[in-house]
């Protein structure tokens, strides 16, 4: 399984995402770029030039016709991806953390820092699909403050109208996305920050990672928590492989006190857990730094991984991977 490296950027991956047919990577990090590449043979396409600040979050419509991206300048953009053209830039008074499309791409929501006096927010913004898509609207349909601890991470849930948070606290929740109102939450998800966020395809479960070490699977309507992958380093990122029965998770020590660790010693590999048995069944080496973003192809035959040392690498898998079969008889067919 060799990886094709992509050199895009000069400082450490923040968010890496696939479109939905998955031909496409979009790749942000802190030296204010953006890019996006050919997911088959990491060619790069092109960039999205606009964002002062460390881009820290991108997420991209069904139609991979528009592009989000939200960074520590305090906007979020909205861009078109065929063109790399700005359409709308959306200002706030701090950072935006984490941007999500909804399904149908009719609406947006970001999360922004607590900071300087300023609550942590959840915004929803409608999107105007209709013509060229610079006519959006600067209001948003609805702001709320979580109360206790701030989000750091979130995504739309199983129903239109839903959202699901991840927080500081290690808690996760369900919002009323129109009303604001937490339908749901457990508390005690995670025992430090929940880092990342990504649901299943069909949005029924999702998969958490955080500093304390865990990555755990949710039912997204219940928040009960399925499965656990204890591991013995912080994950900054989780993902849901498609076809197979694996979990992927990425992390390492902190950037502080990689200087003084060795690559094999800060256990900077993506690891392949076993989504039932909850075993890591493999790791795939090669990052000079702990990994920051995980994502898999939506067809599950390749995934990429973005780090702290400024690399994207994307793995396509070999035959053995769609073959093998740890635990027998014991595991479906594909």
């Amino acid at each position: 399984m060799r990886p094709i490296l992509l050199q895009g950027h000069e400082r450490s991956l923040t968010q890496i995402k696939y479109n939905r047919d998955g031909d496409l990577l979009f790749s942000c990090s802190k030296d204010q770029q953006v890019n996006v590449w050919y997911s088959t043979n990491g060619e790069r396409l092109g960039t999205y030039d606009g964002h002062n600040g460390t881009v820290w979050t991108c997420d991209v419509d069904y139609e991979t016709r528009f592009f989000l991206t939200g960074s520590a300048d305090n906007a979020m953009k909205l861009w078109n991806v065929q063109t790399g053209k700005c359409l709308f830039t959306w200002e706030f008074p701090t950072a935006v953390k984490r941007v999500a499309f909804s399904e149908s791409g009719d609406r947006v929501v970001c999360v922004t820092e607590q900071r300087m006096g300023y609550q942590g927010a959840i915004r929803i913004f409608a999107i105007n699909r209709s013509g060229d898509g610079t006519q959006q609207s600067e209001e948003p349909i609805n702001v709320f403050h979580p109360l206790g601890t701030k989000a750091t991470v979130v995504a739309f849930a199983h129903k239109p109208n839903m959202l699901v948070t991840g927080h500081e606290s290690g808690k996760v929740a369900l919002f009323n996305a129109d009303t604001g109102e937490e339908v749901e939450s457990n508390q005690k998800a995670h025992m430090e920050a929940v880092t990342d966020i990504q649901l299943a395809p069909d949005r029924s479960y999702f998969i958490t990672s955080s500093r304390d070490k865990t990555a755990k699977l949710h039912e997204t309507a219940t928040l009960n928590v399925l499965k656990t992958y204890a591991t013995e380093t912080p994950l900054n990122s989780a993902s849901v492989a498609p076809v197979r029965p694996y979990i992927l998770l990425g992390g390492g020590q902190d950037a502080g006190d990689v200087t003084r660790t060795s690559a094999r010693q800060g256990k900077f590999e993506t690891r392949f857990w076993h989504k039932i048995f909850e075993e890591e069944v493999g790791r795939v080496r090669g990052h000079f730094g702990p990994i920051n973003t995980l994502a898999v192809h939506p067809d599950g035959k390749s995934y990429a991984s973005g780090g702290e040392d400024g690399f994207v690498r994307v793995h396509h898998f070999d035959e053995s991977y769609f073959k093998s079969r740890p635990y027998g008889e014991f595991e479906p067919e594909p």
